[in-house]
């Protein structure tokens, strides 16, 4: 009874994970390690679900920042056999993990412990460095389970990390043969060596990773309840530690490579932008004004807890606030335009729309592929009732993003607006597809094909996605 009433109790959350554990199943079973085509299968399943399975901090420019990051690592690591994907989980969990074929998540507990770009960089690279020498394939090697199924039970379990994961495993250890879910001290020297060298080929500070390891191991020591799920899939932060301590007293030795100073704004801008989103107004405005007054804190660190109070204001609707934090935030970096499309945003927020569009078309005039500047655009402009401008936008957005549901659903509600049901169940099927709702996606493809008025272009957009449901669900 304890058993079911657990499983009842983590259904909604784990439910999309569940469906890609069925997906796995479908797999072929043989007696030898994952190959890349199916690791690749596989992560294709799954990139549908993930959406579904974790609560994502999911804005324009949280994914544009992280998945640069991302790219700037990829351009030094080399040919790769995966299409990679970045990913913020809302969670107050210390974790992160890099799925088959390339899908990488970052829970925010785990951003709100790091104190600049070059501690998420080497946790980055980490990560793909695992994804590079292909360890999950490895610790999911089928020849040590007795089934595909049961390789799928100690994914999921992997992924999650959470109360779910055993209850889910008991099958998996009803055959007998032991499960490792933690990667093994060679396999995190590997990810932690290749993580180095990327660093070093992108001249950035190996402190940066040296600093990340040093939480990391303070975590690992002191923490009296039960450790997080990222230093049990992760071990030895002692030793990895010493490790990289050990590459960076060969390198001075060596004479080393020119470390570039890395500017920490837009850091600091992404992570006020996730914790914001994630953590509870009084607590993120207490840690704000605690490094605002305090002496041992920067200029630096107290000019940038005047963003995030801005941030803080805008959550709990006080714009008037929210619009002085941001306009001293401008004073204090006025060469950052980000700050100006921010400001944009607020105002449109606001309801001020004259002034946000000035400030948004100014964002775009000094950097045009700024993602948010772009989808809040489409917002004013659909504000406005100027759909045809609105599509435009977030058409754009989705050329850069093509996962990105929110701009579906826009695109969805202007469809609808203009009374196009077909276009506008294409819209939402789309919209379900990201959103890991595979049941619906499938219902409304099939509405939006059943509909007289829908173009042949559409239908065939529709019937393709179909197809690709019916790959997925391994009909």
């Amino acid at each position: 009874m304890r058993l079911l009433k657990k499983i009842k109790r983590y259904h909604r959350k784990y439910t999309a994970v569940l469906v890609a554990f069925f997906f796995i199943v479908s797999m072929p079973a043989t007696s030898s390690a994952f190959s890349v085509k199916e690791e690749q299968e596989l992560g294709a399943k799954l990139l549908y679900s993930v959406r579904g399975a974790f609560p994502l901090v999911d804005d324009p420019d949280i994914d544009q920042y992280i998945n640069s990051l991302g790219d700037e690592v990829l351009r030094v690591a080399g040919i790769q056999y995966f299409d990679y994907h970045f990913y913020v989980v809302d969670s107050k969990d210390f974790n992160a993990f890099a799925a088959p074929s390339g899908l990488i998540f970052f829970y925010s507990g785990l951003i709100a412990a790091m104190n600049s770009e070059d501690e998420l960089v080497s946790v980055l690279a980490h990560e793909i460095g695992h994804v590079v020498r292909r360890h999950l394939a490895a610790r999911m090697d089928k020849g040590k389970v007795s089934t595909v199924a049961t390789a799928g039970l100690a994914l999921l379990a992997l992924l999650t990390g959470g109360a779910l994961a055993p209850a889910l495993l008991v099958g998996a250890m009803a055959t007998g043969r032991s499960i490792s879910l933690h990667y093994s001290r060679i396999h995190e020297e590997e990810a932690d060596l290749l993580a180095y060298d990327w660093m070093k080929a992108l001249h950035r500070d190996p402190q940066g990773q040296v600093k990340m390891l040093g939480t990391m191991r303070r975590i690992a020591r002191y923490r009296s309840e039960k450790l997080p799920q990222y230093l049990v899939t992760h071990p030895n932060p002692e030793a990895r530690l010493e490790y990289v301590e050990s590459l960076v007293i060969i390198d001075k030795k060596r004479g080393g490579r020119g470390i570039v100073k890395v500017d920490n704004f837009a850091f600091f801008r992404f992570k006020y932008r996730v914790l914001s989103q994630v953590t509870e107004s009084a607590s993120f405005r207490d840690l704000l004004i605690s490094l605002h007054t305090s002496a041992r804190s920067t200029e630096f660190e107290k000019k940038m807890s005047g963003y995030g109070l801005a941030l803080v204001a805008l959550r709990e609707n006080d714009y008037p606030r929210s619009l002085q934090y941001i306009n001293q935030a401008i004073k204090d970096f006025p060469d950052k335009i980000a700050l100006i499309g921010d400001r944009g945003y607020i105002q449109l927020e606001a309801g001020q729309l004259v002034a946000a569009e000035q400030d948004l078309r100014a964002t775009l005039a000094r950097d045009a592929g700024n993602l948010f500047a772009i989808f809040n655009l489409g917002r004013l402009m659909a504000r406005r009732g100027d759909i045809t401008q609105a599509e435009k936008y977030y058409k754009s957005v989705l050329s850069a993003m093509p996962e990105y549901d929110k701009a579906y659903y826009e695109l969805g509600r202007l469809a609808s607006s203009q009374k196009k049901k077909g276009m506008a169940t294409y819209y939402l099927g789309k919209y379900n597809l990201y959103r890991g709702r595979l049941r619906l996606a499938r219902f409304n493809f099939n509405q939006t094909i059943k509909n007289a008025k829908t173009t042949k272009k559409i239908k065939e957009e529709s019937e393709k996605a179909l197809e690709l449901l019916d790959r997925l669900q391994g009909k």
